[in-house]
């Protein structure tokens, strides 16, 4: 799965990793298509690419729609994903709920993930390009 780009905005990923990368994408692409948009689909693909590089990944255990809400709602959180008048909107609880898992599971799943990336508030790495156009952060 090797495409090219600087180490944290890449999707390459190790060798035995990219079946893992290959059934995360898969889910946050379906996901994204269905409920977000292409930009938080782009984002998770980067994100699980950083995760599946970590060593040890924290992505080899686990079920994988777990770790793919979490990837999103890391991101949503990033993105104002729950505000109302950010679009597109959407509860915690409603993302979690689309891939059948708690919002607890969820929550403490993402809290996983902004620290193996880590992720701040307002982390301009993690922001949707459409975001940070309209603040104008970088």
């Amino acid at each position: 799965m090797s495409r090219g780009g600087s180490s944290s905005r890449s999707i390459t990923v190790p060798k035995g990793s990219e079946p893992v990368y290959s059934r995360l994408t898969d889910l946050t692409d379906e996901f994204c298509r269905q409920h977000l948009n292409d930009e938080y689909a782009e984002l998770a693909r980067l994100a699980i690419a950083a995760l599946c590089r970590k060593r040890p990944s924290p992505l080899r255990s686990g079920r994988p729609e777990t770790w793919a809400c979490a990837v999103l709602y890391a991101l949503g959180q990033v993105n104002f994903l729950s505000d109302k008048s950010s679009p597109p909107h959407m509860t915690m609880q409603d993302l979690c709920a689309g891939f059948g898992i708690a919002a607890s599971t969820g929550g403490n799943k993402a809290k996983e993930v902004r620290e193996a990336l880590g992720i701040r508030s307002f982390d301009h790495r993690w922001m949707l390009p459409s975001l940070l156009e309209k603040t104008g952060m970088v």
